[in-house]
This record gives structure tokens, C-alpha cells and sequence, in this order.
């Protein structure tokens, strides 16, 4: 075991048209938009002229209003539809990206690792610590290593190779720890934990996609950052 430093609203035109009847059709699975059929606005709008009361016609002013409105109603939805090829672009764009991860070794937020042959945990503490304690458990919560270490403040990783402190060699799987800290004055030290691990895989099917480290999967922004392997150094007991 090693513990080491790293440095539309859209508004809705309507009109009565004299003379005519609507019925709406629960079979069809949409209806066409607004911006889909700007002829039959126009239609709407020739039919409201021709119909209205001659005593009272229509205001130019409204007239105007009416066109500007369903214009700005057009450019609103036609905007929208450039937002999801956008959207869907980046979406594409980040798949791709995630790539770049294959064969790195990332640190994400979590505690559980997977231990085949050793695993790596960054440990990050608030201040200095007079003595921290680790421990590791299985998957069946039993504790299979426990240790003490003084830690910096800041970053540092903690890699175990799979040995109790009964010096039994534990198999391949998943592992758990959990990190406790005090201070020169016995006061608690909070330390996070992260999981270090290489990106066997990219699952490019999910959106967003994921990583897979050690069979279990992270998405990309989980990533805290990319780790360049270091040599470890045991700890003076």
C-alpha cells in the first residue's frame, strides 16, 4: 500500500371566418405548425378581410399588428428547429470526444474501486492531518484492510495491492474505502475520496456516453481529470 502527493412561447393567430366549420381529427398523429403553412395564414387572413362587417373594418393598425405577430411566431419555431440540430450536433460532438479517453487513466468521484491487481484512490484532505485512518471493505461490507498514514493538504493517492493486514491476498472485485482524518489538536479533517482508474471502453450508444473503468461506467463530466501513472512510494511506518 502506498500513499503518495500528485502535484415559445409561440402567440397563436385566430380569427373567425364566417361561413365555415372546423373539425379536428384524433387519428392524425400531428397537426401541421404555424410555420409549416404559411399559405393558409394568408388564406385565414383574405378570408377575415373579405368577411368582415363593412361598418367596422378591420383597423390597419391591427392589420399590421397581426402580420408582425405571425412573423415573429415563424422565426421563433424556425429558430427552435436550429436549436435541436444544435443540440443534437453537440451531442454528437461530445460522443466523439469521449474517445479521447480510451486508454487513459481518469479520476472520478466516488469510493468504490476495482481491484484486479491493485487500485488507486485519490484521497484529497482540507488541511494537514496528524493521523488518518483507511479502510478498505469488500462488496460483502467486511473490512479487509485498515490502515493509519498522515496526510498533506491537498491531493494524495492511496494504491492498494490487494493484501490484508493479515497479509491474505484478496481476489479481483470491487472494494470500498473510506477515509478519516484529525488534526494536531484532535479536531476532524473531512477528506473526499475519488476513484482512479484507466477507460477500457466508451459506450457511444448512450447519450450522454459513458466510461467504462473496471466494468462500471462514468459519464464524461464525472471526470475530475486525466492522471499520468507515477511511481509509489511506501509510506514510513
Amino acid at each position: 500500500m502506498a500513499v503518495d502527493s500528485i502535484t415559445t412561447p409561440a402567440a397563436v393567430v385566430s380569427g373567425t371566418v364566417a361561413g365555415t366549420s372546423t373539425s379536428t381529427d384524433t387519428s392524425t398523429t400531428a397537426s401541421p405548425g404555424i410555420a409549416d403553412n404559411f399559405q393558409t395564414f394568408l388564406t385565414l387572413l383574405t378570408t377575415q378581410l373579405q368577411n368582415q362587417n363593412p361598418l367596422d373594418p378591420l383597423d390597419t393598425n391591427q392589420f399590421t399588428q397581426q402580420l408582425v405577430q405571425f412573423a415573429g411566431v415563424e422565426q421563433q419555431l424556425k429558430s427552435n428547429d436550429q436549436l435541436k440540430s444544435l443540440v443534437a450536433m453537440q451531442k454528437t460532438a461530445q460522443a466523439t470526444q469521449a474517445l479521447v479517453y480510451v486508454g487513459n487513466t481518469v479520476a472520478v468521484d466516488g469510493a468504490t474501486a476495482t481491484f484486479n491487481g491493485s487500485a488507486t484512490w485519490n484521497l484529497t484532505a482540507a488541511k494537514d492531518t496528524e493521523t488518518s485512518t483507511v479502510s478498505i471493505t469488500n462488496s460483502a461490507g467486511s473490512t479487509v484492510y485498515s490502515g493509519s498514514f498522515a496526510l498533506k493538504s491537498g491531493g494524495s493517492s492511496f494504491v492498494w495491492d490487494g493484501k490484508g493486514n493479515d497479509g491474505t491476498q484478496y481476489p479481483a472485485g470491487s472494494y470500498t474505502l473510506t477515509a478519516t482524518g484529525k488534526d494536531q489538536n484532535g479536531q476532524t479533517v473531512a477528506i473526499s475520496t475519488e476513484v482512479q482508474g484507466m477507460v477500457d471502453s466508451v459506450d457511444l450508444s448512450a447519450s450522454p456516453a459513458l466510461l467504462s473503468i473496471g466494468g462500471t461506467n462514468y459519464t464524461v463530466d464525472q471526470v475530475k481529470r486525466v492522471v499520468r501513472t507515477v511511481a509509489a512510494t511506501t509510506p514510513a511506518t
